[in-house]
């Protein structure tokens, strides 16, 4: 099987964060790390070239694959912010209809600009989706 091509870097996320070049999604980076921080209590990793990640977990899929990877985390990107919660959204519409304007993908959501939602409603789906990740993989600090 082949591995994950998203791995732990050595890039320090302060250096990732200072080269976002729009200047809203810079300020917006930097309000979702202290955010990220908070919420869960550890240091940021950079997984791959655009992934902040917060926490891990080892995986084993019933195929057999495994792998490791962030436990939640964001990536600033040109277009727009995309958070990332393990597994995934499907049992939180009742929180994500609280949260202002956003699209869903598979594990992640796009959110335009920080000011498009209520930034509580964002620390409790993330916090929501740490406890949901955490009752499936034991989730360890970075």
């Amino acid at each position: 099987m082949a591995d994950n091509k998203t791995k732990l870097t050595n890039v320090k996320v302060d250096d990732f964060i200072a080269a976002v070049d729009h200047p809203t999604r810079r300020a917006d980076a930097e309000t979702l790390d202290k955010m990220f921080r908070r919420v869960t209590g550890w240091q940021p990793r950079m997984w791959g070239p655009t992934l902040i990640g917060y926490g891990q977990y080892h995986y084993t899929y019933k195929s057999g694959r495994e792998g490791d990877f962030m436990a939640t985390g964001f990536s600033p990107r040109k277009a727009n912010l995309v958070l990332y919660i393990m597994p995934g959204y499907a049992d939180f519409g009742h929180i994500l209809e609280r949260m202002g304007k956003h699209k869903l993908g598979k594990s992640c959501l796009y959110i335009n600009k920080l000011a498009d939602v209520d930034m509580d409603v964002v620390e409790e789906i993330v916090q929501a989706g740490l406890d949901d990740l955490g009752s499936r993989w034991p989730i360890s600090a970075t």
